[in-house]
């Protein structure tokens, strides 16, 4: 379905079938279509195996990945999902990920999944890819190991830490294959990020299931960048109710969650239930640091939970200058919106150290280092 939707958004189908067929696998024919799947049209691909596809082991895959003519940057994507796929398998079979005998995944239908995937992202030039929360059916599949509960054993390994939901569906939403391309390519799981669309594509399979069997890809250009020189980021804003902890202990939570890498972290006083009065804390952070912040209030403070969301923020350009005050040198902080200067202010630290090894009020300080930067500013208009 990746391969459908990426064709969809603009990958020259021939220019993507004449780099799988210089992979060296044989015995596959490529069938593709457009196909309407609930009143929405979408491509179909097949990966016909005309041919006995050996079980093969990670060191072969990667061996195949190698031996073709591929970018450095497709063949390390395509490797590292190969991986990931041992690692989850070795963990449900309680082997090592170079034992790992690779049945369905390691068919050549999946090698020309997971390669023709990497290759189309780098021909589009994609430098992001963000994927929303994953849909999980219920049931069992058939595989080489027998029947098998779903979410498959291995899509499970994979997608820990990863949002997935649940929906009234029974069959296979997710293969391996496919978390493991989800888990591998993409930089953040969540809502879409402000951006401009430039293609959308619908690629479909062969099940017909209650709702549409679609996968839909947006390809586009982050806006904020482009148009006001800011900078769009992803944060993840974690809180939680306190009315049990100490003052001392809260201060403490709050520097190690700022040691440990949130962006800001915060108290809000509230009326809580009973009538008592108790705290909100807040952390924002990127979200590669949510699970071990997350971690942090649950064994740090007697909270039984938190709260957790994805959110945007759209951060100026900062930058840093110097100014010579007849205290000293003074830091000046600035922020841009592209060429302009909307703010400015002398570093606190600076002044406060001059003050006090001056004698001089801090006031004294700042109001020098703020006429001296805006007559250097001036004068450099």
């Amino acid at each position: 379905m990746m391969l459908a939707a990426l064709i969809e958004v603009g990958v020259p189908e021939s220019e993507l079938v004449a780099t799988l067929r210089a992979l060296p696998v044989s015995g596959w024919e490529w069938h593709s279509e457009r196909v309407e799947v609930d009143a929405v049209f979408a491509r179909r691909v097949q990966i016909r195996v005309s041919e006995e596809q050996p079980h093969r082991h990670l060191s072969d895959v990667v061996e195949i990945i190698g031996n073709a003519p591929l970018s450095e940057t497709v063949k390390a994507r395509a490797m590292a999902v190969f991986t990931r796929l041992a690692e989850a398998e070795a963990r449900v079979h309680g082997t090592t990920p170079d034992r790992v005998h690779f049945h369905e995944v390691g068919a050549v239908d999946a090698i020309l999944d997971v390669v023709g995937t990497c290759w189309a992202l780098e021909r589009l030039g994609v430098e992001h890819v963000i994927c929303s929360p994953l849909p999980m059916g219920r049931g069992f599949v058939s595989a080489a190991h027998g029947n098998l509960p779903l979410p498959a054993p291995a899509v499970v390994e994979l997608l820990y830490g990863v949002p997935t939901y649940g929906i009234p569906i029974t069959g296979e939403t997710v293969t391996p294959t496919g978390a493991a391309l989800a888990v591998t390519l993409a930089s953040e799981f969540g809502v879409q990020p402000p951006m401009r669309w430039e293609a959308v594509g619908y690629g479909t399979g062969q099940a017909v299931r209650p709702l549409p069997n679609l996968l839909r890809l947006f390809l586009g250009e982050s806006y904020g960048v482009q148009d006001a020189q800011g900078n769009w980021q992803s944060v993840v804003q974690i809180e939680t109710h306190l009315d049990d902890a100490t003052p001392q202990l809260m201060g403490y939570v709050l520097e190690q969650a700022l040691a440990q890498g949130a962006l800001d972290a915060f108290l809000t006083p509230v009326q809580m239930k009973k009538n008592r009065p108790g705290v909100l804390m807040t952390l924002l952070a990127p979200p590669d640091r949510a699970d071990a912040l997350m971690n942090l209030l649950l064994t740090e403070t007697p909270t039984l939970g938190v709260r957790y969301s994805l959110l945007h923020r759209r951060c100026l350009q900062r930058e840093i200058r110097e100014v010579q005050t007849p205290y000293g040198t003074v830091r000046i902080k600035l922020a841009r919106d592209g060429e302009r200067i909307l703010h400015s202010a002398p570093e606190y630290e600076d002044c406060a150290r001059l003050a006090r090894e001056h004698g001089v009020p801090f006031q004294q300080v700042w109001q020098a280092a703020m006429a001296i930067w805006h007559e250097a500013l001036h004068s450099s208009q």
